[in-house]
């Protein structure tokens, strides 16, 4: 009995070691072909691919369900990977997110703007809220033909929930004198971010449009025309006047496939490191 017993406890850890290993291994699997294509496209096009890439991922072998939005560390991470790149040469980001924080988004799409090369950002399925600001930094936005990009309004949170800025104002307004202290600073908090992310959106377009034009379209997505999940499709984005190509590059679509069952925590962001070279009319200096 006690060789049995040995015997059971030797694959108990055994199988142990596998679930704990496996999900590793596979996720090392993922990366490296992701990193493959990634070389791939920078060769072929003499972009900087980086990508910022959310799926609902299961962690470990327990499957834990996981949802990744825009955040300060994807923020770092870009930052980082466009300070590393040739001031001159063109940059891709790949974008499929449903959003996340204002901030993230904000220093992302200035960090892409200030860069000298040419900006391009390519959404493969969507890039909703947040995702759509960073795109509006891009001098060319390059989406499949069913991809939509999403309205800006901003979200505040109350203790009753998450309400959109247009309709805290809204509200604010039409109770006037009888509104609630709170229902009143709810309204000048969304007031004021409402300007400021209208003066944000000016100040990315007004190089691809006349200023005036860039007040129409900002007022168009932040002042609640649409629901904050309303899906601004290619012919609706090119109505407004935004710079939209549909030639999605088909790598884009082989690297999408390495992601949807990745079950190992991974970065939302990735890009390949290298030192900072200059660069000059798609060739590196020797």
């Amino acid at each position: 009995m006690d060789g049995y017993g040995d015997i059971i406890s030797f694959l108990f850890w055994l199988i142990l070691l596998y679930l704990i290993i496996h999900p590793q291994l596979q996720y090392k699997s993922l990366q490296s072909a992701r990193l493959k294509i990634i070389r791939g496209m920078e060769k072929k096009y003499g972009w900087r691919i980086i990508t910022m890439i959310h799926r609902q991922e299961r962690i470990g072998f327990l499957g834990i369900p996981m949802y990744r939005f825009i955040d300060i560390e994807d923020s770092e991470a870009v930052l980082r990977a466009i300070r590393n790149t040739p001031e001159n040469q063109p940059i891709a980001l790949i974008l499929h997110t449903p959003g996340g924080l204002v901030l993230a988004a904000s220093q992302i799409a200035m960090a892409l703007k200030r860069h000298k090369g040419k900006k391009i950002v390519i959404v493969p399925h969507y890039a909703m809220s947040g995702g759509t600001l960073i795109a509006l930094a891009a001098d060319e936005i390059i989406m499949d033909p069913d991809a939509v990009l999403g309205p800006l309004d901003p979200q505040l949170q109350t203790p009753k929930g998450t309400f959109p800025a247009p309709s805290l104002i809204k509200i604010a307004k039409m109770k006037g004198d009888k509104a609630s202290d709170d229902t009143l600073i709810y309204g000048d908090i969304a007031e004021k971010a409402l300007r400021e992310i209208q003066e944000f959106i000016v100040q990315l377009l007004k190089d691809k449009m006349p200023e005036e034009k860039a007040s129409e379209v900002a007022k168009k997505l932040t002042e609640g025309y649409y629901t904050h999940d309303y899906p601004i499709t290619v012919e609706h984005a090119k109505e407004l006047g935004l710079p939209v190509k549909t030639d999605v590059p088909p790598e884009v679509y082989l690297l999408m496939n390495l992601y949807p069952q990745a079950i190992q925590q991974r970065p939302g962001v990735e890009y390949i490191p290298r030192p900072h070279v200059p660069y000059y009319h798609g060739k590196h200096e020797k």
